[in-house]
């Protein structure tokens, strides 16, 4: 496994759609590992394979204890409820966090690595982190959407825990 170069804005790859998995080949499940490894060393909790310059629909989210690493392919939403509001960056955009509304609650639906369909359910942060991941294989992101965007500071992130 590597750690991947991940993509900045602002690289046209970030605004542009990604195209789906038509084979789980043992590429693409090196490719999902590898996107892990990254998130992981760059210390994130999401990652999609067009952070790290390739357009195809795949994510990698650790978001909670419960689920722990969840590696999809062409995942998407198929339902959502609730609201929430909160911070979010991005590893692709450092430096800057926005507040942005989201689902409370999603379910999210794909193929994990073993090409077999998976459902999954998640509140909070997991929710964020798939909806913030999806966003990017669509070519959309947080700042975007954003109701504010500021500079990202340590101090202001103690403040906000």
């Amino acid at each position: 496994m590597a750690i991947r170069l991940i993509v900045k804005e602002p690289d046209e790859v970030l605004h542009k759609k990604a195209k789906t998995v038509t084979t789980v080949t043992p590429n693409v499940k090196k490719l999902l590992d590898d996107m892990a490894d990254t998130m992981y060393d760059a210390e994130g909790v999401g990652l999609a394979a067009p952070q790290v310059g390739i357009l195809k629909r795949l994510i990698v989210v650790d978001a909670d204890e419960e689920h722990g690493l969840i590696k999809l392919i062409n995942p998407e939403i198929i339902s959502m409820e609730g609201e929430q509001l909160g911070p979010e960056g991005c590893l692709s955009i450092p430096g800057l966090n926005g507040d942005v509304r989201r689902a409370e609650t999603v379910t999210v639906r794909g193929l994990n690595r073993e090409g077999e369909e998976v459902t999954i359910t998640g509140s909070g942060l997991l929710a964020r982190a798939f909806q913030h991941e999806i966003d990017h294989l669509n070519g959309v992101l947080f700042t975007d959407i954003a109701e504010k965007v500021y500079e990202y500071t340590a101090e202001r992130s103690e403040t906000e825990e």
